[in-house]
Formats: C-alpha cells, sequence, structure tokens
C-alpha cells in the first residue's frame, strides 16, 4: 500500500487550496477546512493581525481580501511531519506586495489551522545574505570613528602632558 508522506498531503492541499483562491473559488477553499478550524493573519492578508474561527469567518476573510491580496506561488518550505494524526508543514506564498510564510496544520486531509506571515514588502526586501552590500562603509560608523580617534588624541595629550588619572591617585 502507498501510504503518502506528511510533505506529499500537505503539498496536495496547498495546491488545492492554491487553485481554490486562484479562481476566487471562496466555496472550494472554505470546504477544504475541517468545521473545526482556525485562521491567523500577521498582516499578509489583511494587513493586520487577525484570529478567525470556524469556516465562516474564512469565508468572510476571503472574500474581504482575496481580490488585493492575489496570492501565488504556494509551496512546502521544508519536510512536514506528522504526530497524533496532525501533519504539520511549513510553507511559502507571495502576494501582490509581498512574501510570506505560512504554517498549515491538517487533520486528515482537512485544515485544522492555517497561519499567514508577511515576511518582507517586494521591492523593499532586506539587505540580508546574498542581498547584502559587500564592503559598504556607513557613515555612521566613519564618523564614530573620526571621532572615537579625536577624542582619544585628546585624552593621550591630557595624560601625557598631567599624568595618568589613575598614576595620580
Amino acid at each position: 500500500m502507498n501510504i503518502p508522506t506528511p510533505t506529499a498531503r500537505a503539498s496536495r492541499w496547498l495546491s488545492g487550496f492554491a487553485a481554490a483562491v486562484a479562481k476566487r473559488d471562496i466555496a472550494a477553499a472554505v470546504a477544504m477546512f475541517d468545521p473545526e478550524c482556525y485562521r491567523r493573519d500577521l498582516i499578509s492578508f489583511t494587513w493586520n493581525i487577525k484570529m478567525l474561527e470556524g469556516p465562516d469567518a474564512i469565508a468572510a476573510m476571503l472574500e474581504a481580501t482575496l481580490e488585493g491580496a492575489k496570492p501565488t506561488a504556494w509551496s512546502v518550505a521544508e519536510e512536514a511531519s506528522e504526530a497524533d494524526g496532525v501533519v504539520e508543514a511549513l510553507f511559502d506564498f507571495d502576494t501582490a506586495v509581498s512574501r510570506g510564510r505560512g504554517h498549515l496544520r491538517l487533520k486528515g486531509d482537512k485544515c485544522w489551522t492555517l497561519l499567514t506571515t508577511m515576511l518582507e514588502l517586494k521591492g523593499h526586501e532586506e539587505r540580508a545574505g546574498a542581498r547584502r552590500d559587500k564592503g559598504v562603509a556607513h557613515g555612521a560608523f566613519e564618523e564614530s570613528q573620526r571621532r572615537g580617534s579625536s577624542e582619544r588624541a585628546r585624552r593621550d595629550r591630557h595624560w601625557a602632558t598631567r599624568g595618568s588619572p589613575i598614576a595620580s591617585s
């Protein structure tokens, strides 16, 4: 018997959800959730921090946000796990203006919890890792170095002419 891995199950759910939201088929998207379900959004869809409970609340949020958010590129980010019949997976996605990461929990083939978070705004990405500028001398650092060396020179002249404050104690 070929039992799908937790990653395959999470990928299959994300693909179905992605297809439903791409078509703006809210009924199909909400049908993928368990009757006891929870949805949390941290800025990526709602531009706010929202916690929703139940399919009706999730449907209302999707109705209000899908047109503006335009979510795409749903993909499992790393190997999913399964414990006590619950599959857990991290996933990545894009919206019209941002990149995000999410957390999915499945009971059976239905979503129990779905979290979406905004990681960065497109066009305003943090210059980290491969995007970080190499060999940059920042103005604030150079100014502090210049100020620091003139302060050290003044202190050294003072000690040279009057003696060290430690030695005169």
